[in-house]
């Protein structure tokens, strides 16, 4: 829910504690309905500060500082971030999306509104581009694994190790099945140097960027090979999925989660300034 536009006066002491958090940047003007962007963090109600220029800030009005709690309220109030901005995302089509748990302060010179705006009005042309660029591109996660046993079953020594575990005694069996499980990961992870290279190739040729992730194994008995957020057109999602389709279907070891569509944070999230070595509000913990 969008407020009212807040009254700027008021005592001069509660306008400066006045503080705003700030969900994301949005072009502007732009035709938002009363329930478009729900409610923030805690339910709070959002509010827009625009400036010339032809871009906005969504943010909610705080008089209290940086979220800080246990871990279960962490997750819940990051989720409840994520969840403006991705709802805010597809009204505009573009965004910006600033990170957790940034607030901009008030100070005795200007209220916080009256920095956030500056800020604004300072940056227009960049955050112009930058939402120009980013109109209709997603964020998808992509993880490609191999199943350690799938992959190496075809390996010569693993045949061989495992024709022999059916004819040796329990306690020599045990030794044979760890030197098993060794060779298995080997094998796997030799295929999995071999493959990366050209499924890496196969993405890059259907997307606009790529952020790559560490490829830490994810699942007992599987091998990482691809782990990325990618950055893709709408229209190519379509595409995208067939590629990775094509991929498990050639390689049966394969185990491939595609996820999204959502917000591009990973191409896009803001750093919100006000000059050099100057940060608008808090340096806050991220959760």
């Amino acid at each position: 829910m969008i407020a009212d536009r807040p009254a700027e006066g008021g005592d001069r002491e509660t306008v400066a504690a006045r503080a705003l958090y700030v969900y994301a940047v949005l072009p502007w003007p732009l035709e938002l309905p009363p329930d478009a962007t729900g409610t923030g963090i805690d339910a709070a109600v959002l509010d827009v500060v625009d400036a010339d220029g032809g871009v906005a800030a969504l943010v909610h009005e705080t008089t209290a500082g940086p979220y800080q709690g246990a871990d279960e309220d962490a997750r819940r109030w990051v989720l409840e971030h994520s969840a403006v901005v991705e709802r805010a995302w597809k009204v505009a089509g573009t965004a910006l999306p600033v990170t957790f748990n940034v607030l901009v302060r008030g100070d005795d010179e200007s209220t916080a509104r009256d920095r956030l705006r500056g800020w604004l009005r300072d940056t227009a042309e960049e955050l112009r581009a930058r939402l120009d660029a980013l109109r209709d591109r997603v964020e998808l996660r992509v993880d490609i694994t191999l199943d350690r046993v799938q992959a190496a079953a075809d390996d010569p020594e693993v045949r061989k190790l495992t024709a022999e575990l059916n004819h040796k005694p329990a306690g020599v069996r045990r030794l044979l099945a760890k030197k098993l499980q060794m060779v298995e990961r080997n094998a796997a992870d030799t295929l999995a140097d071999r493959i990366y290279p050209e499924y890496r190739r196969r993405l890059v040729s259907l997307v606009e960027d790529i952020s790559e992730r560490h490829r830490g194994e994810r699942e007992e008995g599987q091998v990482p090979v691809l782990a990325a957020a990618v950055l893709v057109h709408r229209a190519r999602m379509e595409e995208l999925g067939a590629e990775l389709a094509r991929i498990q279907d050639e390689q049966p070891a394969a185990r491939i989660r595609y996820l999204g569509p959502w917000p591009p944070y990973s191409f896009s999230e803001l750093t919100v300034e006000t000059g050099p070595a100057r940060r608008l509000g808090d340096e806050p913990d991220q959760k």
